[in-house]
């Protein structure tokens, strides 16, 4: 049997919350493949360049990630598993910089929607990046004591920055989850889960007829979204998570 890594693709730098999930969920014997973006974390999965792929689906504040659903839609990878990450925002400057020389704070749109009231209160200026710990790597590399990033307390260890505040996040009890994709299913999952997308008929009661079945087999959908399907307007492909497997 073969000793390689697995190689897990991420969208982000190391140190990304994106990351963090892929080592809670695999643990440290993975080989991290970060990516810039999440259409390239599938396509990585997709072309064998990567085993699996960790992506964020929603956070517990700002809801559902528009971009992973509109990709799960278009992919032929299967959702393998799926991982909770306690979201701790950290205020990251250079080394010497203080709380009252920032002016500038650069991070991924959804830390910076998270973290609005904060934002806010300081005056800072938001800028949006594309990662959490790629804000932390420009950072450093602009070298300007206004600038400061917000990521996790482990991007700042990891490129050597000075943590300003920590828990600047709107609201305390803050999660993102994570699902990983693959081209074929891991081991049996301690608690399965199943995932559908559908699309019902534009008329009355079609997605009660839908979802009724669920309800008389006493099945628990832990998850609903829905998202345009883009050949016409007001039509929708529904999203639903459920409670079991087909076992």
């Amino acid at each position: 049997m073969s000793s390689a890594k697995l190689r897990v693709a991420f969208q982000g730098e190391l140190g990304s919350y994106s990351e963090e999930a892929a080592a809670k969920f695999f643990g440290q014997g993975f080989e991290p493949v970060p990516m810039r973006s999440l259409l390239s974390v599938f396509t990585a999965v997709e072309a064998g360049a990567a085993d699996y792929g960790v992506v964020p689906i929603e956070n517990s504040i700002e809801g559902g990630v528009g971009e992973t659903y509109d990709l799960l839609l278009s992919s032929g990878l299967r959702v393998v598993g799926e991982v909770y990450v306690r979201v701790v925002h950290c205020l990251i400057g250079l080394e010497g910089a203080e709380l009252s020389d920032i002016r500038r704070v650069y991070s991924h749109p959804q830390a910076l929607a998270q973290c609005r009231a904060y934002i806010t209160m300081m005056g800072f200026e938001p800028v949006s990046t594309y990662d959490t710990a790629g804000a932390v790597k420009l950072v450093k590399e602009m070298g300007d004591r206004s600038n400061a990033a917000i990521a996790s307390e482990r991007a700042a260890t990891i490129y050597g920055m000075k943590v300003l505040a920590k828990g600047i996040e709107d609201y305390g009890r803050n999660y993102t989850r994570f699902l990983v994709m693959g081209r074929e299913a891991l081991g049996a999952p301690r608690r399965p889960k199943t995932s559908v997308i559908f699309s019902v008929p534009h008329r009355a009661g079609a997605l009660f007829r839908a979802l009724e079945p669920f309800a008389v087999r006493e099945i628990n959908l832990t998850k609903i979204e829905s998202r345009p399907t883009r050949a016409r307007p007001w039509q929708y492909y529904f999203f639903v998570d459920f409670e079991g497997d087909s076992r």
